[in-house]
């Protein structure tokens, strides 16, 4: 009896316990994004503009290949292998359709800190010169693609974990500023990196903490050895780089199909050094020999993990972190959602996979992202396409690259980084937006030049923690409320004048970083619940109360009211009597909730707003300036919407 008893125990707690079908389905579509777009793919809609968007990607991933593997200080092929199985891998694991993840500048410099303190270039001439068994590579080139392997393994491997303990939730503390300063400094380390190869002058490898300001001295005390061939070839190849694009863009609606200016630059730079010989008559470094193939996978070099766990750390955040704004920012046009944690599974395997196949660290970039957009890309099959360009390169092409000049990659590289340098441009927003934020950029930005990318990241982020902390203590957290504006309201209702539903929400807190996305979440979770169930506001929320919002309808929430008609356009009033502070999340988020609303067909009218909340939102937005949103209380707002509603009224019955 007890034997049987037992097994029968056992068979009933492996079936209660046992894994379904479905539940084995969910998880793979929620963890392997492409089984969810995939099968659904539209060929005759998207298959064209996809081709196109993957071959101008293929153009950029190669040339950026070459380069940002060159700023890693490592053979330029790797490069092209950087730029094949990241963006393979992402296409997989990835939720950002317009995310194109390959080779990044900001990771391949933090790597290149790794690759040059363990295998500087003065040990070339101590290692043997014979070729190794991998490509005809020297030695000395395999152990210093090993470094940059090791590094990227790593910092996989500190994503994958990351995703593990749930990490993707706290991104809400990467706020726009600091990844706009973060960026921007890490850029201008990139431009600062490449000065050397622009003005075709020897220098050493110099990192390190102040290491921007070192460089600079450096090439000014070394003035006199600046070639003049190479100076004028960068400025060339800039001028055309900046002024094709330029034209690309501002006609883009006019031609179906950009000019791929990087690749002719590289074919007419390539060209013309071998019939002129620049290499030998002018000096100027070239890229050399470019193995043809792929080679066999090969294990990163674990002996030396522990000596890479720095720059593995920063490759790790500063890669996820670009990557995961250019996604958002994806997302957020094209109207999808982004698990943020999801994006740690797909940028570590894009990571941890590449490393055994000689690959440097991998993000995505914001050159790639945005030719996705201006060339009309639809999904991740784009990337896809672009992988089969790079093959045929790595194949083919690549070995006739052997003359491209170094100066013409630098120009690339530089060129390729103007949408980071140009943020730039958000000092004016933050100053006007708020002072705080503008101080932080400013802050991040000094310390990113004068340390590293990680560095200022993390300053940045600690900063925005500390001063929101400070900030909220002295934040009012009561408020008298004018029952006269309740009587009006109540008043209009009972005479039969008010012609169409009025949503009154209280914002009772500060509008920040911490709170913004739950802002925008509960606002819109009872607006879709009210037009879902098309019934009295108060009978979804009454007297509902939480940290962040307090919502009133039709004045009172104890008195029952009648259920709006349907064909009535409803009308929303945030009264921000409670609102003490915001910042720029703040501002851009009452920006999207205004823009959401336009196009839900719902007025939205803002009371008792601060004269700065006024101009920070007129400043960042693209407000209706013919209809009013802004008014001194809540009386006045629905006083408007009722006289509004009776000019409509009017006309209509004029018509009819």
């Amino acid at each position: 009896m007890t034997g049987a008893k037992r097994k029968k125990e056992s068979v009933s707690w492996k079936k209660m316990h046992a894994p379904h079908c479905e539940d084995i389905r969910k998880w793979c579509r929620r963890r392997l994004p492409i089984l969810e777009w995939a099968p659904r793919y539209n060929l005759k809609e998207n298959l064209l503009p996809d081709t196109v968007s993957g071959i101008m990607l293929g153009v950029q991933q190669v040339t950026q290949g070459l380069a940002f593997a060159v700023l890693s200080s490592v053979h330029p092929v790797f490069g092209l292998y950087g730029s094949l199985f990241p963006a393979i891998i992402y296409a997989v694991f990835g939720m950002g359709r317009h995310v194109a993840t390959g080779t990044f500048a900001l990771t391949s410099l933090i790597s290149a800190n790794a690759v040059e303190r363990l295998v500087p270039q003065s040990s070339q001439n101590l290692s043997t010169q014979s070729n190794s068994s991998v490509l005809g590579l020297s030695e000395f080139e395999m152990q210093r693609v090993g470094v940059a392997a090791a590094v990227s393994f790593l910092g996989g491997v500190i994503q994958l974990v990351m995703f593990v303990l749930q990490l993707g939730s706290a991104t809400f503390l990467l706020t726009e500023p600091v990844i706009s300063a973060m960026t921007t400094g890490a850029a201008t380390h990139v431009v600062t990196s490449q000065v050397k190869y622009l003005l075709g002058m020897k220098m050493p490898y110099i990192s390190g903490p102040l290491a921007f300001f070192y460089i600079y001295a450096s090439v000014f005390e070394n003035i006199r050895s600046v070639r003049l061939e190479a100076l004028l070839l960068s400025l060339l190849s800039i001028v055309v780089l900046v002024l094709v694009k330029e034209l690309n863009e501002q006609f883009k609606r006019k031609i179906k199909v950009v000019l791929p200016v990087d690749l002719v630059l590289v074919i007419a730079a390539s060209f013309a050094c071998y019939c002129t010989n620049m290499e030998s008559t002018y000096g100027l470094a070239v890229v050399g020999h470019i193995p043809k193939g792929i080679p066999p996978p090969r294990a990163p070099p674990v002996n030396i993990l522990s000596a890479v766990l720095t720059e593995a750390f920063a490759v790790a955040l500063v890669g996820y972190v670009a990557s995961l704004a250019l996604a958002q920012g994806s997302a957020k046009k094209f109207k999808y959602s982004v698990d943020d944690n999801q994006e740690f599974l797909a940028h570590g395997l894009s990571n941890v996979i590449p490393s055994f196949f000689f690959c440097i660290p991998s993000a995505a970039a914001m050159g790639r992202t945005a030719g996705l957009y201006s060339t009309g890309a639809k999904t991740q099959v784009a990337c896809l396409i672009s992988c089969a360009f790079v093959l045929i390169v790595i194949y083919a092409i690549g070995p006739l690259l052997y003359w491209l000049p170094m100066c013409v990659l630098a120009s690339i590289i530089v060129v390729g980084l103007k949408g980071m340098l140009i943020q730039f441009r958000d000092l004016k927003k933050y100053w006007n937006v708020d002072k705080i934020d503008w101080g932080i950029w400013v802050s991040t930005y000094i310390f990113t030049i004068c340390f590293a990318a990680n560095v200022g990241l993390l300053f940045g982020v600690v900063c925005t923690v500390a001063i929101v902390v400070a900030r909220f203590p002295r934040a009012k957290t009561v408020s008298i409320k004018n029952m006269k504006e309740l009587e009006f309201k109540v008043k209009t209702e009972t005479d039969g004048e008010i012609l169409q539903q009025v949503k009154i929400i209280s914002v009772n807190n500060p509008l920040v970083f911490l709170n913004a996305k739950k802002f925008h979440t509960d606002l819109m979770n009872i607006i879709q619940m009210e037009n879902a169930s098309n019934q009295p506001f108060d009978d979804i929320s009454k007297c509902e109360q939480n940290m962040l919002l307090s919502s009133l309808s039709n004045g009172n929430c104890n008195e029952e009211a009648a259920p709006p008609c349907p064909q009535e356009k409803s009308a929303l009033i945030l009264d921000c009597s409670g609102l003490t502070f915001y910042d720029s999340s703040g501002v851009s988020m009452l920006i999207e909730v205004y823009m959401e609303c336009k196009n839900r067909s719902v007025d939205l009218a803002l009371a008792h707003c601060s004269a700065s909340l006024i101009k920070a939102m007129q400043y960042c937005g693209n407000l209706d300036l013919e209809k009013p949103i802004f008014f001194e209380s809540v009386s006045s707002a629905i006083s408007t919407i009722h006289s509004n509603k009776n000019v409509d009224k009017l006309s209509e019955h004029s018509e009819v």
